[in-house]
Parts: C-alpha cells; sequence; structure tokens
C-alpha cells in the first residue's frame, strides 16, 4: 500500500483479534505502531511478533476509559517515534459482565449503558481529539479509522447500548471528517459483521455455525485479517480521496445504498 512505510500509527486496542492483526498488517506494510491496550500482556505478545518478522511497534498500557490514559497513548506515539500520522480506534469493552448485562431496554442498566458509552464513545471521541491536536501541531494532517459495527444497522433483541454506541461511533466519524478535513485530517468507520479468530469458529457448535453462516452470502465467517487490510487501507495514502465514509466488511450479510 501506498504512504505506511515510515509512518506512525497508533492503535488503541491491539492485544488481540482486529486490534492485533491490524498491527501487525500495518508493521508488515512498513509502519511504526503503538500498540496500545488495557491488556499489556497481549500487547507486549503483538509487538513480538512484529519484532520477529522484522517490524518496529512498542506496547503502551492505556484504558480507553480514562482521559489521562488515552493522551499518554497519543504522547508515546510523540516520544517514541517523533509524531503520529495515523490512529485506528478499535478498543471496546466487550467483557462478560458489561455484554452479559446489556439487556433489552425494559431491563437496561443505565450502569451498563454508561460504561458502553464512557468507553465506545467517549473514548474514542477523547483518542481522536488527542490525535488531532497532534496533527495539527505538526501541520501536516493525518488519518484516523473508527471501528464500528453492524449491530448499529442489524437491530438485535438484545446489546441496545452496544449497538447505540456503534451507531455513535458513525456519527462522531463524519463529524470530524467534516470539521477537520480542511484541515488535511481525514477520518472513516469501518464496521465488521461477524468476526471470529479461527479458535472461536472450530470451538462453535455445527448448528450455531450453520446459522450464523447462512446469514452471509460468502458462506465464511470474517476474520481478523479481513478487517486489518480494510483498516490498513484506509490509514494509508491509496484511500487520499476517502473521507467521512463508513466502509462494511460483513461477508455480504447486510447490504446498505
Amino acid at each position: 500500500m501506498k504512504g505506511l512505510t515510515g509512518k506512525r500509527i497508533v492503535l488503541a486496542g491491539a492485544a488481540s483479534g482486529i486490534g492485533a492483526a491490524t498491527a501487525e498488517r500495518l508493521a508488515g506494510e512498513g509502519a511504526r505502531v503503538i500498540v496500545g491496550d488495557i491488556n499489556i500482556e497481549g500487547a507486549k505478545a503483538t509487538v513480538e511478533r512484529i519484532s520477529k518478522a522484522g517490524g518496529e511497534a512498542k506496547a503502551v498500557l492505556f484504558d480507553m476509559a480514562e482521559a489521562a490514559s488515552i493522551q499518554a497513548l497519543i504522547d508515546s506515539a510523540v516520544s517514541s517515534f517523533g509524531g503520529i500520522d495515523g490512529l485506528a480506534n478499535v478498543a471496546a469493552d466487550l467483557s462478560p459482565q458489561t455484554m452479559g448485562g446489556d439487556a433489552d431496554v425494559l431491563n437496561m442498566s443505565v450502569a451498563i449503558w454508561e460504561r458502553v458509552f464512557r468507553v465506545n464513545v467517549i473514548g474514542f471521541a477523547l483518542s481522536c481529539q488527542a490525535a488531532i491536536r497532534e496533527f495539527t501541531r505538526q501541520g501536516k494532517g493525518g488519518a484516523i479509522v473508527n471501528v464500528a459495527s453492524e449491530a448499529a444497522n442489524a437491530g438485535e433483541d438484545t446489546r441496545p447500548a452496544y449497538a447505540a454506541s456503534k451507531a455513535a461511533v458513525t456519527a462522531l466519524t463524519r463529524h470530524i471528517a467534516l470539521r477537520f478535513g480542511p484541515e488535511g485530517v481525514r477520518c472513516n468507520s469501518v464496521a465488521p459483521g461477524i468476526v471470529l479468530s479461527e479458535t472461536a469458529i472450530e470451538q462453535m457448535p455445527a448448528d450455531f455455525k450453520q446459522k450464523w453462516l447462512m446469514m452471509t452470502t460468502v458462506r465464511r465467517f470474517g476474520r481478523p485479517d479481513d478487517l486489518a487490510s480494510t483498516i490498513s487501507f484506509l490509514l494509508s495514502d491509496d484511500s487520499s480521496y476517502i473521507h467521512g465514509q463508513v466502509w462494511h466488511a460483513n461477508g455480504g450479510s447486510h447490504f446498505h445504498g
């Protein structure tokens, strides 16, 4: 991909899954990567794989629910690499206690909604804010990719807080694109469909697997690498005219006009 070699990119949430795959893909394209996550051991494992492959990366402990921690994550790119050229917001609170408590609106927990929006929306906004301030200081713009979800479009009988937070991510993305595009800041979102690790796919019961496979028209589950390539492209110079968009990487499980 054009323009990734030497770029300094922060991954907010890259200890595993989509974030880790994206960090490895970016490093493979020649970018220097900050691997941020609340799971520091997972972040270090991602960095170790990148280093063994000849890439350059640094693991940073951070919490998307804490403003000071988010600022420190962006600052780490400045102290380690001299600046920042791109940001990918991948982190979300997918813990069993949060996702399991995200019930329908008749049984909703205000605490769960506050937690979900604190991480998935306010955290994203704060990391974008910190990155944009650094882009402005550097005077040359930059690229941001926010990970949304098809949950914002599909309609589900549970997880309304999660779905609503991901719809908010789309609104945030378009705000940034409109407001800061003239200053050289590109901002896009990626909305994954069903994305599972190979281990999760292997452990899934056959009948459950068949049900979910039939929801896609490509008849396979998404893999973290599928999203890694999409996010990396949107951070690269090859996508310099793509701005304010939501890319739906869902295997044809939903179609959008």
